[in-house]
């Protein structure tokens, strides 16, 4: 491997926000398939590059990188874009934020999705679990929310970050999982900078690209529907 990527992903899945700052960025890469299916995220194989068997991981030229907020960091990092520089007065402030979003909301969204993983296999634990993180989600957006209106521009700003796009994939999967329960809870508009940034997003090139290979849909974000990738459900 010399200069070009390749991501290990499944549609519409985690590794969706890598692709997304792939694509946004103009860099090679290519992609591996993993079967979720077969459990291809837990074959001796794909261990070798993720020991920790969850989707995404990233081979680059210095070795595998996995964990989505520690990719989109070293991508910023490495290729001087899409976030403040190391040396910016607002780089702090990402941080948090991505940070925040990394380790609260997304985990909150995957125990919402995953229930079974943290209470077990009784069905009102898990359904008590549900209900309980619909709140603490709701309370995390509006953290963010009230950042984005003070005008970061890397925060549902003008200016584009990989912060937006690890958002807007959340905002999609907010509304789409897990399939058998009722997600009217869940309004965008809510949210309205988020709303626009999620708007903004649909109109980009990257987001067409990755509609075009996961088969997102024409609004993946503000009117998402399940995915109809090309090559087929991998999950």
């Amino acid at each position: 491997m010399t200069q070009r990527y390749r991501l290990h992903y499944a549609p519409d899945n985690a590794s969706l926000i890598i692709r997304l700052v792939l694509e946004e960025m103009g860099v090679p890469y290519e992609t591996a398939l993993i079967d979720r299916k077969t459990r291809g995220h837990k074959a001796p194989a794909y261990l070798k590059v993720n020991p920790a068997g969850l989707i995404p991981a990233l081979e680059t030229p210095e070795g595998p990188i996995f964990e989505t907020g520690a990719i989109l960091l070293w991508l910023a990092d490495r290729h001087g874009a899409l976030a403040p520089a190391a040396d910016s007065p607002e780089r702090g402030a990402f941080l948090k934020w991505l940070f925040f979003t990394s380790n609260t909301l997304h985990v909150a969204l995957r125990m919402r999705f995953y229930p079974a993983q943290y209470v077990g296999d009784n069905p009102a634990a898990q359904a008590a679990l549900r209900e309980h993180l619909k709140g603490e989600v709701a309370r995390h957006l509006s953290l963010i929310e009230t950042q984005a209106a003070e005008g970061p521009g890397w925060l549902c700003g003008a200016e584009r970050s990989v912060l937006d796009f690890y958002l807007a994939c959340l905002v999609r999967w907010i509304q789409l999982y897990p399939a058998a329960e009722d997600n009217g809870w869940f309004r965008l508009a809510d949210w309205p900078h988020m709303q626009a940034m999620a708007t903004r997003l649909e109109r980009c090139k990257a987001v067409r690209a990755a509609i075009d290979a996961e088969g997102l849909g024409e609004t993946p974000f503000t009117a998402p529907r399940f995915p109809t990738p090309p090559e087929g459900s991998a999950t």
